[in-house]
C-alpha cells in the first residue's frame, strides 16, 4: 500500500487520485445566465443531493488548478443568484462533454452543443429540454473551500421547481432508474451508465471544438445521427478539407458505391458506423463527400 500525503504531491496529481477513487459521480448540468441575461451551460462533476426537506442540491465548480481563474457558472451565480440542475442521461453525454469546453465567456454552450433551450418556470436560467429532469434552483449561499488553484466554491441551490420527462416514470409515478438511463462521472474519460457498465468519452478538445452550431444543416437535421452523434461530430478543430475528403473517397469503393446509389440515409448509416468506432474525421468525410 502506497501512503500519500496530500500536502506532498502536486495539485494536478492529488486531483487524479481523487477523480480516480471517488466514482461514480452524479453530473450536475448546471445552467446559469450572467447579469447581461446571456445563458451559459456547463457540468459539474462535484455534485450531490444533501437534504429534502428543504430540497437541497450542492455542486462545486473548482478554481482552475493551471492558472487559478474562476470559472463562467460561478461568476454567474455570484449575480444572478439562480441556476438550473439539469441531470445527463446516456442520450445527451457527448453533447454534454462538449458543452465543457472553455468557450470565450458570452458564448452560448447551447447553441454549441445543439442542445434546446426551455424557458423556466420560476427561475432565469434556462432549461435543457433533453434533460429528462430538470431542477429550477434558487442559490442559498456560496461557500469558497480556498483560495488556491483546484480550490472548490459549494453552491447551495434550493429547489423551487422539478420537471419531470414522463417518458423515465414508471407506473406509480416515480423515477424508473431503467429508463431515466443516467451516466456519471469516473477517472480520467471514464463514465459510468447506470445499468450498462463503464464507457469512455475523450475529454474536449484543448483548443476549441467548431461546436454543433457549425455543422452543416443538412447534417444537423439528420433523422439518423442521434445527438451524441452531433456532439462527437462537434468536437472538431475543424472540418475536413475538400482535397482530405477527396484521397478518402478515392481509397474506399464501397462509399463511392453508396454515393452513386443517391441513398443519403445509406451514407449517414455508414457515417454512423465510424462514430460508433470513435473514428470521428473518418464519420466526416463520409458526410461531406456528396
Amino acid at each position: 500500500m502506497i501512503s500519500i500525503d496530500p500536502k506532498e504531491v502536486s495539485t494536478p496529481q492529488l486531483h487524479g487520485y481523487l477523480l480516480g477513487a471517488i466514482g461514480p459521480r452524479p453530473i450536475a448540468f448546471a445552467s446559469t445566465i450572467d447579469e447581461m441575461g446571456r445563458p451559459n451551460l456547463s457540468p459539474f462533476s462535484f455534485f450531490n443531493v444533501f437534504s429534502a426537506n428543504p430540497p437541497i442540491l450542492i455542486f462545486s465548480p473548482a478554481r482552475r488548478v493551471r492558472n487559478n481563474t474562476t470559472k463562467h457558472t460561478l461568476e454567474n451565480v455570484m449575480k444572478i443568484k439562480e441556476v438550473v440542475i439539469n441531470v445527463v442521461n446516456y442520450d445527451m453525454v457527448q453533447q454534454v462533454s462538449l458543452s465543457s469546453t472553455e468557450y470565450d465567456e458570452g458564448v452560448n454552450e447551447f447553441e454549441k452543443a445543439g442542445l434546446t433551450a426551455l424557458k423556466s418556470d420560476v427561475v432565469k436560467p434556462f432549461r435543457v429540454k433533453e434533460s429528462p429532469v430538470q431542477f429550477e434552483c434558487k442559490v442559498a449561499k456560496v461557500e469558497a473551500l480556498g483560495n488556491d488553484g483546484g480550490a472548490g466554491n459549494l453552491i447551495f441551490c434550493e429547489v423551487v421547481k422539478i420537471h419531470l420527462d414522463k417518458s423515465v416514470l414508471n407506473e406509480a409515478g416515480g423515477i424508473d432508474q431503467q429508463k431515466i438511463d443516467l451516466v456519471a462521472r469516473m477517472g480520467g474519460n471514464w463514465y459510468s451508465r447506470s445499468n450498462q457498465g463503464m464507457f469512455e468519452v475523450p475529454k474536449p478538445l484543448s483548443s476549441l471544438g467548431i461546436g454543433v452550431d457549425k455543422i452543416p444543416e443538412h447534417i444537423r437535421n439528420s433523422d439518423v445521427l442521434t445527438g451524441n452523434d452531433l456532439g462527437m461530430l462537434g468536437n472538431v478543430e475543424e472540418m475536413p478539407s475538400e482535397e482530405e475528403v477527396a484521397n478518402f473517397m478515392a481509397s474506399h469503393i464501397e462509399i463511392r458505391s453508396l454515393l452513386s446509389s443517391g441513398e443519403r440515409k445509406e451514407i449517414e448509416l455508414k457515417a454512423k458506423e465510424y462514430l460508433n468506432n470513435n473514428d470521428v474525421l473518418s464519420a466526416w468525410k463520409v458526410l461531406l463527400s456528396d
